[in-house]
């Protein structure tokens, strides 16, 4: 049995995910983005231990939720799940003035990833949509440009695969991997997304859980269980670099790496 964090998992494939493992006897922590979303996911899921509350849109309640979970703790795999998709939508900035998709979509799993004690497998949930994400790091927040949801969105998830493959170099010890859910019918991906719900969720729950040796990769972007070509600047690790100082600016929290020199 392992012990398995989810980020976003009141709904969506968080949600499915999690009743996954759940059914195949594993000890799933839940999350919601408020005290009524976290009881709505453990409604959703009967048999998680428990859901842990905090808005990944607050720097301050991230850090809280770090705390929880590792209150909770230790876990075996944290499956970081929970983002935003607006593509449409105009620019929203959070409480600490950052732009929101963003916060939530990559620098929260930073944030938590570098206070999070003791997992041993990292998924991070990422799109197609990162390979045509821009690795320029210079105005994070896109207050030099016109704002473009879809590519703040785009550019969010290629973070997400510069942050997993940079966590994969720096702790050799984690298995740590980036996943493409592809396009499915949820809320976020809308009800005419021609996915399959239940491929959707194979690939984390299988990262997160499995002995199998295919399962014990890392610094892989995955798709339905087969690697995958992503973005070459995910690789760069100038690039990486360059994004952990840049997280670690903004949030006070160092990923320490496991390397010594």
């Amino acid at each position: 049995m392992a012990r398995i964090f989810i980020t976003g998992s009141a709904d969506g494939l968080g949600q499915l995910a999690a009743r996954r493992l759940v059914a195949l006897g594993h000890d799933v922590v839940l999350h919601g983005r408020s005290l009524d979303r976290a009881q709505q996911a453990l409604r959703a899921v009967p048999g998680a231990r428990t859901a842990l509350e905090g808005d990944l849109a607050s720097i301050e309640q991230t850090r809280e939720l770090a705390a929880q979970a590792n209150a909770a703790g230790p876990f075996h795999a944290v499956i970081h799940n929970a983002g935003v998709y607006r593509p449409g939508a105009a620019s929203r900035e959070t409480v600490d003035g950052l732009d929101e998709v963003f916060a939530v979509n990559a620098l929260a799993p930073y944030l938590l990833t570098a206070l999070i004690q003791g997992p041993r497998r990292m998924i991070y949930l990422t799109s197609g949509l990162h390979q045509g994400g821009d690795p320029d790091l210079r105005d994070l927040q896109r207050r030099q440009r016109r704002w473009d949801g879809a590519q703040a969105y785009a550019n969010s998830k290629l973070f997400d695969v510069v942050l997993a493959f940079a966590v994969a170099r720096l702790w050799p010890h984690v298995l740590s991997n980036a996943v493409d859910p592809g396009w499915a019918p949820t809320k976020m991906g809308g009800a005419s997304a021609p996915g399959d719900l239940e491929q959707a969720v194979a690939t984390q729950v299988w990262l997160a859980a499995s002995e199998e040796p295919g399962a014990k990769v890392t610094g892989k972007y995955l798709y339905r269980k087969q690697a995958r070509p992503a973005h070459r600047a995910a690789s760069d690790v100038t690039v990486q670099d360059a994004f952990l100082a840049a997280c670690e600016q903004l949030t006070g929290a160092r990923l320490e790496s496991a390397i010594t020199k």
